[in-house]
């Protein structure tokens, strides 16, 4: 039976505007991306099946295109739907970095950071560069490493400090193998760019850890 044969109801969209996302499971959400099933099989179904796969939403944003396109009922245009979704997503996220109020907190550049570096299969060591008032200037991802280490190399994040006329920062990597807690060579890093920073005036703000569905702050464990 087709969707809209459903009960009014039971359809997802339907659901969405009567009851909000909250009502919903994650494959009735990712079934309205999606929109149309397939022969024999319907957008949630489609989704279901999606979500059987890669285990987790994030693990279905994680799948490219053309990985997202070999399942049935995902054509190129579908699975670049998903991705849309995805990056709008993200770019929300970053767009409340930017415009959003002093980041005093590490909570709102944790929800970035997770949705930006936690499915990365090596490890990358970014930056958050912050003006006078701790609001965002910009962020870039500095170092790519195995995936068991990244070299950070300090002359590099003080020439972007220097060029961005940052004047604090939030520095931040991820743990591909999901654990967040520091490591001695995490704290050593930490220690060498703190002490490096504080001699051209720049507060070393946070060091955020990302793991597998949340992060972990070395500010906050008392280590910076």
């Amino acid at each position: 039976m087709r969707i809209n044969e459903w009960p009014l109801s039971d359809r997802p969209r339907e659901k969405f505007i009567s009851r909000g996302a909250e009502a919903l499971s994650d494959a009735e959400l990712l079934a309205i991306v999606i929109r149309v099933g397939s022969r024999g099989k319907t957008a949630l179904d489609v989704a279901r099946a999606l979500l059987q796969r890669y285990g987790t939403l994030r693990g279905v944003f994680k799948a490219s295109v053309e990985e997202l396109s070999t399942n049935y009922g995902v054509g190129k245009s579908v699975g670049v739907q998903i991705q849309v979704a995805r990056v709008l997503g993200e770019r929300s996220l970053k767009e409340k970095l930017d415009y959003g109020p002093s980041l005093e907190s590490p909570r709102d550049a944790e929800r970035y950071l997770m949705m930006h570096l936690a499915d990365s299969e090596v490890e990358i060591f970014g930056c958050l560069f912050l003006d006078t008032h701790h609001r965002l200037i910009a962020y870039e991802d500095l170092f790519r490493g195995s995936i068991n280490s990244a070299t950070v190399h300090t002359r590099e994040v003080i020439k972007r400090v220097l060029d961005l006329r940052a004047n604090a920062v939030i520095i931040c990597h991820n743990h591909p193998s999901g654990e967040t807690e520091p490591s001695r060579a995490d704290v050593s890093i930490t220690v060498r760019l703190k002490d490096a920073l504080s001699l051209i005036d720049v507060r070393l703000l946070d060091h955020i850890i990302v793991g597998n569905g949340h992060c972990s702050s070395l500010s906050e464990k008392g280590l910076i």
